[in-house]
């Protein structure tokens, strides 16, 4: 059967959907990762359905779109710091074609991210994640307090200094999935407005395991399909007809997020139509704040990380404390309006990686549990999708994430219901 020689093995499947099949694969999650996988997948031929009732809601609608993988480097996760950097090398290429393509634009802008301290305590946290970043092999440049607001003249003069990752970047997660969305529809992917419900399965022709070849929607109605691939963030796992054995544990982490906006009393204040040329990223008496820019002047201020099940309302306690955190650090967003509040759940697992690869199940592959990576991972996980549909191999970057890590932990989760899923791992 096919696979890497270094991945577990399972039951193979046919190359292309058997005569009268609707689609070769079926990705079910209209994200910023469905998304590119469907586009990277009819690319190669492959015909494809994605099955999705909003394409771009959900936490793609809600994210900030920080391409952040140096700022964002953390202890005892060196592949996710590998695969991030590799999703960042690709981006360039990635939205270029996308633009050419669609004539559209995706808020592409690689102006690097300023990591800054408030006080001496966070500036002594700054200190520990540069060492990491030099571990890592990709370390941010010091800046004083000063060079800080040299970098960014907004900043108030209480920042007691800083890191500069030149590399990283940003997107507009929304302008990126319309983006994607077109280059779909070009290159011929089928677009179902349905919710996926149920996994379809049959006994393969050689021996009893099982395998499967489609899946029932919303609607009733069926796609039956070669490939499933499940995309669909945190709700991935309720899917009907998931065995025990080929379940990841995938939760719904929430996070709230504001949109502010220049106003006319900004410009009559005399403050420049973008407060900020890069994301900056923030520690403030030990909380941490983003704020990322956008080219039209728009505001990104996120984002609170709560274990609040699938929850998405906006508090005010979470608005208050984004907004007490982003002043400190940038006291002119007081006077940017208010445009809006919301909240996403990102799709986390235990080791805060993405679960990406075959599943248990002979038919269906993963590609979910991307967590706050999301729209940076998109490029490289429709990569490895999009090969492994192909080749049933997965390249060596990808290894780390299959979902055959947590072994016992997806086997023992429960007998298929999303019920006793949500209650494991909420």
């Amino acid at each position: 059967m096919g696979g890497h020689p270094d991945q577990p093995g399972h039951p193979g499947r046919p190359a292309r959907a058997a005569a009268g099949a609707t689609a070769d694969v079926l990705v079910v999650g209209g994200g910023v990762i469905g998304l590119a996988i469907a586009w990277r997948a009819a690319q190669r031929g492959l015909r494809v359905t994605l099955a999705d009732p909003d394409p771009a809601g959900g936490a793609t609608h809600a994210a900030a779109g920080m391409l952040t993988p140096v700022a964002e480097a953390a202890y005892a996760e060196r592949e996710l710091f590998a695969l991030g950097s590799e999703s960042l090398d690709r981006y360039p290429a990635f939205v270029a074609e996308l633009a050419e393509l669609t004539g559209l634009p995706t808020g592409f802008r690689q102006t690097g991210t300023l990591q800054v301290a408030y006080d001496r305590d966070d500036l002594a946290v700054l200190t520990e994640q540069h060492q990491l970043q030099e571990a890592f092999g990709r370390p941010a440049r010091r800046l004083t307090g000063r060079e800080c607001r040299a970098a960014e003249p907004l900043l108030d003069p209480s920042v007691r200094g800083g890191l500069l990752a030149d590399a990283d970047g940003s997107v507009d997660p929304r302008m990126l999935a319309r983006a994607l969305q077109a280059a779909a529809r070009l290159a011929g992917v089928r677009f179902v407005p349905q919710r996926a419900t149920e996994l379809i399965t049959a006994r393969g022709a050689v021996g009893p395991a099982s395998r499967v070849t489609g899946a029932r929607l919303a609607d009733g109605s069926t796609v039956p399909a070669a490939w499933v691939v499940l995309a669909a963030g945190w709700q991935s796992v309720a899917i009907g007809g998931l065995p025990a054995a080929a379940a990841v544990p995938v939760r719904p982490v929430k996070g709230q997020i504001l949109r502010l906006r220049p106003t006319a009393a900004t410009r009559a204040a005399g403050l420049p139509p973008a407060l900020l040329t890069r994301t900056v990223r923030g520690l403030v008496r030990g909380s941490a704040v983003y704020l990322v820019p956008r080219h039209d002047g728009e505001l990104v201020v996120g984002a609170t990380q709560e274990e609040m099940g699938p929850d998405t309302t906006v508090t005010a306690g979470g608005v208050w404390e984004l907004l007490r955190d982003a002043r400190l650090l940038v006291p002119g967003i007081t006077e940017l309006e208010l445009a809006e509040a919301v909240a996403g759940l990102r799709p986390g697992t235990p080791d805060n990686a993405p679960v990406i690869g075959p599943a248990a199940l002979a038919g269906l592959v993963w590609a979910t549990g991307h967590f706050r990576g999301g729209v940076l991972l998109a490029p490289v996980t429709a990569d490895i999708v999009t090969e492994y549909l192909e080749s049933e191999r997965l390249p060596g970057l990808a290894l780390p994430f299959t979902p055959q890590r947590f072994g016992a932990v997806a086997a023992g989760a429960g007998t298929g219901g999303a019920d006793v899923r949500a209650a494991t791992w909420r």
